[in-house]
Order: structure tokens, then C-alpha cells, then sequence
């Protein structure tokens, strides 16, 4: 869980400038800046989880908070909120099988449409947590390896990214400019994409891959 956590702050943070252009088409430009700045906390305070936490979902509910408390604009509560529920689904866990992760996953995606009144199609992030969701629900039931669910979950997240391009925003920031919102994707939904890139890579490692 922690190497987990790591692998998707330092891409997160290795993407900022990218997430910074993208949120700059269609948002205040400064998604990449505040989602870094919260994972810098995360990584500073990974070293005292690591040595205080073993309940994993204990580990997911510190990194939602420190996104509710550093991080700016709607990432903060949003991304916060994702962790937050993840943890909630895998409470009390020591150790985590293939679907704890996916449930966990689909929590996060749950508590992100509620708090933000959106779902799939409205070109946020849920465009890539859903079709995500459920693309390693299907591999995870099939009995597939860890770093094969995850994959699963990156290429499905791709393909809602590449969707938000085509479709109007109708939340958030980038509802404001219509129509001017078409022809640009989503960094919030890239931003889930690049998380579980990150995922993907990390369970390959620990399998060995």
C-alpha cells in the first residue's frame, strides 16, 4: 500500500506541468500545482505511516486528509474524498487481496460522484474511475492477477480520457466555458489514468514483472 501511495505521488509530481496545461485549456490552470503540492505532503509523511500504520486503510484515510488540508481548488475535497472512502471499504485490513483493491477503488469512485452531484459523462474524473471500475471488476472476478487488473483499469481510464475530449463539461470549472470546453481532455480524469499507471508499475515490481 505504501509503495502504492509513493508510485502515484512521484508521478503525479513528474506530471505537474502537464496537468498544469491541460487544467489551463479549460480550468484555472493550476490542477498539476495543487495535486503536486498535496502529494509532497504525502511523501514527507509516508516515513511515520510506515513505521505507526499497519491497518491499511488507516494508511488511505491519512492521505485523504492531508489532500482535504493542502490541497487547493476542488482536488482538495475531491481526491480527498477518494482516499477517504477507499480506506473506509478496506478498514482493518492487514493485507489486501486483488478484489479488496478493486472495492476499495470503486468506494473512492463512489464518494467523488456524491460529493460532487456528477457522474460518468459529465467530463470529470469520473470518466475515467468508472469505466475504470468497472474494466477490473470484470478481470478481478475473472480470477486475474493484481498488475493484470490494474492494467486493465490504466487502459480503461485511457479510453475515458481520451472521451472527455469529445464531450462538453457540464460540472465543474470547465462548465463555464460550454462549448469552448470540447477538443480538451480532463485532468482530473488524467490525473486517475496516471494513478493507476502508477499502480500498474508498482504491482508488476512487487510480482517481479
Amino acid at each position: 500500500m505504501l509503495a502504492a501511495v509513493q508510485g502515484f505521488c512521484r508521478t503525479v509530481i513528474e506530471h505537474e506541468g502537464e496537468l498544469n496545461r491541460l487544467d489551463n485549456a479549460i480550468g484555472d490552470g493550476d490542477h498539476g500545482t495543487n495535486m503536486a503540492r498535496g502529494c509532497r505532503k504525502v511523501l514527507a509523511a509516508l516515513p511515520d505511516m510506515d513505521a505507526t500504520r499497519e491497518d491499511l486503510g488507516d494508511i488511505l484515510h491519512h492521505v485523504g486528509m492531508i489532500f482535504i488540508s493542502e490541497v487547493g481548488g476542488s482536488a482538495g475535497p475531491l481526491f480527498g474524498t477518494f482516499f477517504l472512502r477507499a480506506g473506509m471499504a478496506c478498514h482493518g485490513k492487514t493485507a489486501m487481496e486483488p478484489l479488496d483493491w478493486v472495492r476499495s477503488f470503486e468506494a473512492g469512485a463512489a464518494g467523488v460522484s456524491r460529493l460532487g452531484m456528477s457522474s460518468e459523462g459529465d467530463k470529470t474524473m469520473l470518466d475515467a474511475l468508472f469505466p475504470a471500475g468497472r474494466a477490473m471488476q470484470g478481470r478481478a472476478e475473472a480470477g486475474a492477477p493484481l498488475q493484470d487488473i490494474f492494467a486493465a483499469g490504466a487502459d480503461a481510464a485511457e479510453a475515458g480520457v481520451e472521451h472527455t475530449k469529445a464531450i462538453q463539461a457540464s460540472k465543474g470549472r470547465a462548465a463555464y466555458i460550454g462549448e469552448r470546453s470540447i477538443g480538451h481532455q480532463d485532468p482530473g480524469a488524467t490525473t486517475i489514468m496516471l494513478m493507476l499507471r502508477a499502480l500498474h508499475r508498482t504491482s508488476a515490481e512487487a510480482d517481479g514483472g
